[in-house]
């Protein structure tokens, strides 16, 4: 039995606090009509003890109710924690193993590429062939797909990619399609080049086969407030790219340089991956965008279709299954976290200076 009086209809409420009220009156009555001071004393040291035992239990009390919220918020922490714990684990060891037949049953495995391509983010190189092996390693996967909805990103990124999904169809096996969303442009795109077959909604968007570096020029309006910039260096041209700094000609020549070098890499590698089936037009390596319908002409895709459509017609319907290595909820969360504090700082999450995206 607890010994905390508190919450007890005999020790505590407003009948028990108005008692003890009118025996302290009392007392005050009986004191005034005592005379003897040794007893007058007794009286005050008995009532004096009796506060100092109120005081005592009152501390004793809300000493308690914190140790009890304590280990409240305690127990909700253990609680977010072990959640947390195990939709890790459920990511990592269970996450696709229950749709119909088991893992076992004949499947289309899928690869994810969403957003931005940077190695980075979660559409990084890394997680994307981890997921393309696994998907072409399992013997019940009769084809892979690649989902792409992407608007591109980091050249880098996307020829790693591109050289897996070439030495892996070049063996073969399998198929390989890439099937694009809303949008499969630039960098994502150069990854779905490389696929056996590409299909995409009539509505999608797709191409954008250019490089593109994007930045300002500051020296003007630092001139104008007054402000002397100080940039120190080892080497003529290491701060060519400074936004606070005038670029010589030479040096936006060179730079242009680079970006048709990486263009010219694009370029190849696209017509390599789809050969022949390109349309002889210029305007297919300008940088410019085309809808499903208007690529299908060109010869930027194979077909009109959906992922669902494609498993229906291509595959026999047998049902899919995500190969996508999943990212744990708190990884999950500290990226979106170190996102918006980037956003809101005005600071670019992207480590590469050249970047593929749609214009």
């Amino acid at each position: 039995m607890s010994d905390d009086k508190h919450g007890d209809a005999w020790t505590q409420g407003p009948e028990v606090e108005r008692a003890s009220r009118g025996r302290e009156r009392a007392e005050e009555r009986d004191e005034a009509s005592i005379s003897d001071p040794e007893r007058l004393r007794e009286l005050r040291r008995l009532r004096e003890q009796r506060m100092l035992d109120r005081w005592i239990d009152g501390v004793l009390v809300e000493q308690r109710r914190s140790r009890r919220w304590k280990l409240f918020f305690r127990l909700v922490l253990v609680l977010l924690v072990a959640t947390s714990l195990a939709m890790t684990a459920y990511a990592l060891f269970f996450a696709g193993r229950d749709m119909p037949g088991g893992v076992g049953a004949p499947h289309v495995g899928v690869v994810e590429i969403n957003g931005v391509i940077d190695a980075n983010g979660e559409a990084n190189a890394e997680r994307i062939i981890e997921g393309l092996r696994a998907a072409w390693q399992a013997p019940a996967s009769r084809a892979v797909v690649l989902h792409v909805n992407s608007p591109g990103g980091s050249p880098v990124q996307s020829q790693r990619v591109y050289d897996e999904v070439q030495r892996l169809t070049k063996k073969g096996d399998k198929p390989i399609v890439a099937v694009i969303e809303d949008i499969g442009a630039s960098g994502a795109y150069y990854i779905a080049a490389a696929a056996d077959d590409i299909y995409a909604a009539p509505a999608s968007l797709v191409g954008s086969i250019g490089v593109i570096y994007s930045g300002f020029g500051m020296q003007g309006a630092i001139d104008k407030l007054g402000i002397e910039r100080r940039v120190f260096t080892a080497g003529d041209n290491k701060a060519f790219l400074d936004p606070f700094s005038p670029i010589r000609d030479e040096q936006r020549k060179f730079w242009q340089q680079v970006l048709d070098t990486t263009h010219r890499q694009f370029i190849e590698d696209v017509k390599r991956g789809r050969g022949e089936r390109l349309a002889d037009d210029p305007r297919l390596f300008s940088g410019l965008i085309w809808t499903g319908e208007q690529a299908l002409g060109l010869g930027l895709i194979d077909g009109l279709s959906s992922i669902d459509a494609l498993s229906r017609e291509r595959f026999g319907g047998v049902p899919r299954r995500d190969y996508t290595p999943a990212l744990d909820p708190l990884s999950r969360l500290s990226r979106q976290l170190g996102r918006v504090a980037a956003e809101w700082a005005g600071v670019s999450s992207n480590a590469s200076p050249v970047r593929y995206q749609v214009q």
